[in-house]
């Protein structure tokens, strides 16, 4: 029958705790949704996919990526926060065309999806022309991902302190041309600027122009940066401004108090450890968000200092977490709480919440869009397969993906994006690195020498 998969014999891990794990269980797709997970399913006429194997998961979930940065990859490697701003918002940013963020959210999107990353929170703040915004959500539409676009601001320094610039009106045009409808696999958020990086009033104006269009609400805040202090989610609390929809990002250096507040207002989290302890955002505040009952989600943040993949996410907020159990004296036990099973939650059902998804994605659930990965379980870095959630945390990396289906429809297969021209994929990025690198000043020399 036309358009029914079905997976058959993996070890499948729903996270949907009605449902629980299945050693050697199938699941049937039909039209783009989860139909049926049973021990055995029978059915004619279905396309069957081999899970003998290979552990079968609900695709990950970046809940916050500012995608326009993949053409400038590891630029910043070893940065602090301060220099970020400078390089990257202050110089590289300022020269994005147009071409150059299509170039980057295609590939973007498809780095994504290889690793197993089926649904992007896509945090764009290179809307420097509609022109931007048009090709930032034309890239994220040709690379078949899930995603969730954050129409954010320009980038220059104008609209970071204090600034008394309202967010861009354009999201409008975009609400109307691109997200009339909410069952697709694009929708929109508005990508805030925290009270601080703008005056009080722009960010009432922003918070009122995101509810009028009917977008749920991302913003940054608590990160730590020489000489500022800001209290951004108090100042957000003062304005009457939070709420259930808004994803706040980090969260690294807010205080208990305003984490509090978050609870509270039923708000959701997005951290990045990796880039957190990289450049001094702060402590991620894994455990301090789960002793109020905030679950986070993961993301990978910039690519341009950071590994894309969630495999690098999940085992840094595992360990680092952990660490911040250790006792100072041996008399007393070192008895850390965080498993590998929470950290895959986060990178999959509470980042499908942090998104406004989990009604569609984030548990394989009958009923819900079938947004399916397949790991591999025979490789020399993840068998003999004793425990599947420690595998996938712990052991796995993006050469074990060996299957990606979005809303049923198969991304990769067998290891490979399917129908990708790969070698065209890194000349769209290698073309808008060298423009935009030469322009800031920092194309490295090797690159102007043949070798």
């Amino acid at each position: 029958m036309a358009g029914r998969t079905l997976i058959r014999g993996g070890y499948v891990l729903t996270l949907d705790p009605q449902i629980g794990d299945l050693p050697g269980g199938d699941i049937l797709i039909e039209n783009g949704k989860i139909a049926a997970i049973a021990r055995a399913i029978d059915v004619a006429g279905a396309d069957i996919i081999d899970a003998t194997n290979r552990i079968v998961l609900p695709g990950f979930v970046d809940t916050h990526r500012h995608t326009w940065q993949t053409p400038v990859r590891a630029v910043l490697p070893s940065c602090t926060l301060d220099e970020y701003f400078a390089s990257m918002l202050g110089n590289i940013g300022t020269h994005y065309r147009a071409e150059d963020v299509y170039a980057a959210n295609l590939v973007g999107a498809l780095e994504a999806l290889n690793a197993g990353i089926t649904t992007l929170l896509d945090w764009s703040h290179v809307n420097n022309t509609p022109d931007h915004a048009d090709e930032a959500i034309r890239g994220l539409t040709d690379s078949g991902i899930r995603a969730v676009y954050a129409h954010g601001v320009p980038v220059g320094g104008q609209w970071w302190h204090l600034s008394p610039h309202n967010h861009p009106e354009d999201i409008r045009r975009l609400r109307t041309r691109y997200f009339s409808s909410e069952n697709q696999l694009l929708t929109l958020a508005l990508a805030a600027r925290a009270p601080g990086n703008t005056t009080p009033e722009v960010a009432r104006h922003d918070w009122r122009l995101a509810r009028e269009v009917g977008a749920r609400i991302s913003v940054h805040v608590g990160m730590r940066l020489t000489g500022v202090h800001v209290n951004h989610v108090l100042n957000l609390q003062q304005l009457g401004l939070m709420g259930p929809d808004t994803t706040y990002i980090h969260c690294s250096d807010s205080t208990d108090e305003e984490l509090d507040l978050i609870a509270k207002t039923g708000g959701s989290a997005s951290l990045a450890p990796f880039v957190e302890m990289l450049m001094g955002h702060g402590v991620p505040p894994t455990g301090r968000l789960l002793a109020r009952g905030v679950r986070p989600s993961l993301s990978v943040d910039v690519v341009s200092s950071a590994p894309g993949d969630m495999f690098t996410q999940m085992r840094t907020a595992l360990v680092q977490e952990r660490i911040l159990s250790f006792t100072h004296t041996p008399d007393i036990a070192f008895a850390p709480a965080l498993t590998e099973r929470d950290v895959l939650e986060f990178a999959t059902i509470d980042g499908a919440r942090a998104c406004a998804l989990d009604h569609k994605i984030g548990t394989l659930t009958p009923g819900k869009q079938a947004d399916i990965i397949l790991i591999r379980t025979d490789q020399v870095n993840v068998a003999p397969l004793i425990d599947p959630v420690a595998t996938v945390v712990t052991c796995a990396d993006t050469s074990n993906v060996d299957s990606v289906f979005v809303a049923g429809r198969a991304i990769k297969r067998h290891g490979q994006l399917v129908n990708v021209d790969m070698p065209k994929m890194v000349r769209l990025v290698e073309t808008a690195r060298d423009y935009l690198l030469g322009k800031s000043g920092l194309l490295p020399d090797w690159l102007n020498s043949p070798w």
